[in-house]
């Protein structure tokens, strides 16, 4: 992998600034308007990107309420399921171009992190910079193979990661072809 990949106009490095990402995501609490307000804060508090996640509830989960599927875990959604949680926490897909633009005007590159091929599909389409791969997808090397397969940079999250699945994930980028990779080690 490169010890340095940019976005856009942004380096990214180990002599670089910090590159910060606001994470726009469900905090929008499905009104458009709130997550203009976020995009809008966020450069303000002097955020280099906003981020995004592409997914509807029927390509992250099935609706269903067998066990397997509630939400049970001590947290404020205990009793409901997956599908119904993620049908209040997506990102409307026709709003995205719109925020991609207000990003783009407020001097924000504007990132998602897709959750499967038709994510990646319409985020091409909108022509992302780079994309972000959650934690939790570092494990799925078809999916990030189709991302590599882009060309375009990747930022991957680390943390429920062994070092064997990160290294999985590179190699996966590496057959593609795509070495612009920057490993980000979160709290999952």
């Amino acid at each position: 992998m490169q010890d340095q990949i940019t976005i856009l106009n942004k380096s990214i490095n180990n002599n670089s600034p910090t590159f910060i990402i606001a994470e726009v995501s469900a905090n929008h609490n499905q009104s458009f308007d709130n997550a203009v307000k976020i995009i809008k804060e966020a450069k303000n508090a002097g955020a280099d990107a906003v981020k995004l996640q592409t997914y509807t509830p029927d390509t992250i989960t099935l609706d269903c309420d067998n066990e397997c599927f509630q939400i049970k875990q001590g947290t404020i959604w205990d009793g409901t399921t997956l599908h119904k949680l993620y049908q209040e926490a997506y990102t409307p897909w026709e709003w995205q171009p719109k925020l991609k633009k207000v990003a783009e005007e407020e001097g924000l590159i504007f990132l998602s992190s897709p959750f499967d091929n038709t994510a990646v599909d319409f985020l091409e389409e909108m022509n992302v910079p780079a994309y972000k791969i959650a934690s939790f997808e570092i494990t799925d090397i078809p999916f990030i193979e189709y991302i590599a397969s882009k060309g375009k940079p990747i930022i991957m999250s680390t943390g429920v990661a062994t070092l064997a699945d990160i290294e999985g994930a590179l190699n996966a980028c590496k057959r593609m072809g795509n070495h612009q990779v920057a490993l980000l080690k979160c709290t999952s």
